[in-house]
């Protein structure tokens, strides 16, 4: 957190009620303590029983969990909700609820086998002109790739395997940030150095 990230989820599949609980609201802590004006937003995966108990940010859900409409009437208007898509036709059917999607695969996932195709730049640059809501670009996004989603219209990434897999996880989330940080969005002007 302090190398950069601005979001954290809590994803332990492995973990459930109290242990959940009690590991959420340890990331919570650390997040709203982090560097930076109001620390670093943390949403928890799946379960927004465990969100709102924990005092997170909201929730991310994927297509194992409830619908968006249930856990904004459930976490409040200030939440954030998101939803997984594979397809650039899922984002629409997310938006009334969502507060952003994550598009996946963009490419290769770097922390798991490939489960399907790889989307490419191209798909997620169409998926970002449509979409009623900001898309984060997720799988197989090292600094590089993570430059050129947001190039091609991403409103910014989620990793995991480039930080969680990498020998100094501070590293790969700093050059992460330097990556993402350099590049403009689609239409942005270009900030050049005095």
């Amino acid at each position: 957190m302090r190398a950069g990230v601005d979001w954290v989820q809590v994803r332990e599949r492995a973990l459930e009620g109290r242990a959940l609980l009690e590991h959420a609201s340890a990331v919570a802590r650390a997040a709203r303590s982090a560097a930076g004006p109001g620390g670093v937003r943390m949403l928890v995966n799946r379960r927004a029983d465990v969100a709102l108990a924990c005092g997170a940010d909201g929730v991310h859900l994927g297509f194992d969990a409830m619908p968006a409409a249930s856990a904004r009437a459930l976490l409040g208007p200030e939440a954030l909700v998101g939803v997984s898509c594979h397809a650039a036709a899922e984002l629409a059917a997310a938006a009334p609820q969502a507060s952003y999607a994550q598009l996946a695969p963009i490419f290769a996932p770097l922390s798991k086998p490939a489960e399907r195709p790889a989307l490419g730049l191209a798909a997620l640059a169409a998926a970002c002109a449509a979409s009623p809501l900001p898309v984060l670009a997720q799988g197989g996004l090292d600094p590089a790739a993570a430059a050129a989603a947001v190039a091609a219209g991403a409103a910014g990434v989620a990793v995991t395997g480039a930080i969680l897999m990498a020998a100094d996880p501070a590293a790969a989330t700093a050059a992460l940030r330097r990556a993402l940080d350099s590049t403009p969005p689609p239409g942005a002007p270009r900030r050049e150095a005095a």
